[in-house]
């Protein structure tokens, strides 16, 4: 079971987090969101299309401008209390790494942290624990915030990601964390090249089989894009395969840009792994 903010959803059923970002230069839409009103239309629309968990990020993921906490709040906060007064029932996300913010975002509205950068700011979680929050554990190969790697090498990188998540995980719930909040997440691109993050997914298997919910952040990323030679806009066809071969492993919450579509593939793997009956069912009824 996993419990965030007012929702619970069984281990089984599929969820979807869309991406909301409050960045003038994030690497998808440029800047799209950026501004409240199309933000929060991005918002309606995700949820009509069926995401669960909104995630609110304030600060683009790789190198740029730096980015105070300071602005991160300024993005962020205000943002999420809005989104919390229209959508009270829909799980709210903010994308962070400090403890400040998640501090700020928490006292807005904010159901779950998500920490990308794999603990780097260990008081983050300690501000989860005492909002009662979730909090999403992610490997990151222990590079800085905003940087790349360079020439990174794992002699396993399965076991690094398990020893990373699960190792932050149990911190997690000593320090008061819900259990059922506590999600484990591979950091595909983070602290990872392409190969890095293809034996990720191939082995996600591994990481369901803790007994800890999985989110994979799959969407449009680099690792597909040079797996398929493809620039970022045409990483869809990509991303969706990658995220049914996801499901069918069991990673269990998707963050993505593209809500609508990948709906439909956790629906179809969901019904053909027998967790979810046809929508209809006319074929040689007639």
């Amino acid at each position: 079971m996993l419990r965030l903010g007012r929702r619970e959803f069984g281990a089984h059923e599929p969820v979807i987090m869309a991406i909301v970002n409050r960045t003038p230069d994030s690497f998808y839409d440029q800047g799209a969101t950026f501004q409240d009103e199309p933000a929060l239309a991005r918002v309606e629309q995700a949820v009509a299309e069926g995401a669960a968990i909104i995630d609110i990020g304030g600060v683009k993921a790789g190198p740029g401008e730096e980015v105070t906490a300071e602005e991160e709040a300024r993005r962020t906060v205000g943002f999420v209390a809005e989104v919390r007064r229209r959508h009270p029932d829909v799980v709210i996300s903010v994308d962070t790494w400090r403890h400040e913010v998640g501090e700020a975002v928490c006292e807005a509205g904010a159901d779950l942290l998500n920490d990308a950068w794999g603990g780097v700011d260990p008081r983050l979680a300690e501000v989860a624990a005492r909002y009662g929050a979730g909090l999403v554990c992610t490997h990151a190969g222990g590079v800085e915030p905003r940087t790349r790697p360079h020439r990174i090498a794992y002699e396993d990188v399965m076991a690094d990601i398990l020893r990373v998540t699960v190792g932050l995980a149990e911190r997690a719930l000593e320090l008061g964390v819900r259990r059922d909040g506590i999600m484990i997440d591979p950091g595909h691109d983070f602290g990872k090249n392409t190969r890095h993050s293809l034996e990720a997914t191939r082995r996600l298997g591994e990481m369901t089989a803790t007994g800890w919910p999985v989110l994979v952040s799959l969407s449009n990323k680099d690792f597909v894009g040079e797996t398929l030679d493809k620039p970022v806009k045409e990483r869809v066809l990509g991303t969706l395969a990658t995220t049914a071969v996801s499901a069918w492993l069991g990673a269990q919450v998707y963050r993505v840009h593209e809500v609508a579509e990948t709906k439909q593939v956790l629906d179809m793997v969901a019904s053909l792994a027998g967790h979810r009956p046809p929508a209809v069912a006319r074929r040689g009824l007639a």
